[in-house]
């Protein structure tokens, strides 16, 4: 251990630097620069770095905002053109069988106040409103509500 210590002082002796053998304890302490930084400096150094910090983060965020909003951009385009097809897919799926049709269900629904001609216009725009299809849609009631 002495013999690396012994070592690293003669390289320091080399760069021109100072090294302190022993401290107050007696143990063997190694100081490679010649002065400390006053207060002052070493709070320039933390400003300078806060600030850097602050920077990087502030650049990061206006690039993930920019990705986001090309990001929706891109996708808001996409989305247009599949809308439009199964616009023009919707009109063979009417065409089916009602033999098809009435093999599936959903459970059973209340109809309170309305009649089926009603509640199937009413389950129809919500399908089409929603964007989600009328076979995924679970109906429990439909319930007329009068104006007053």
């Amino acid at each position: 251990m002495n013999f690396v210590f012994n070592e690293a002082k003669e390289l320091v002796r080399l760069a021109g630097e100072e090294v302190s053998e022993t401290t107050s304890t007696g143990s063997s302490v190694y100081t490679p620069f010649k002065q400390q930084m006053s207060t002052p400096d070493m709070l320039m150094n933390a400003g300078i770095v806060i600030l850097v910090v602050f920077g990087v983060l502030f650049i990061m965020y206006v690039l993930i905002s920019l990705a986001g909003k090309i990001l929706a951009t891109a996708t808001k385009d996409s989305g247009k053109k599949p809308e439009e097809k199964p616009a023009v897919a919707a009109a063979p799926a009417a065409a089916a069988p009602a033999a098809a049709e009435e093999e599936f269900s959903s459970g059973t629904l209340k109809l309170k106040g309305c009649d089926e001609k009603t509640a199937a216009m009413i389950m129809a725009i919500v399908a089409d409103d929603t964007g989600i299809p009328l076979s995924e849609l679970v109906f429990k009631s439909i319930k007329l509500v009068e104006k007053k």
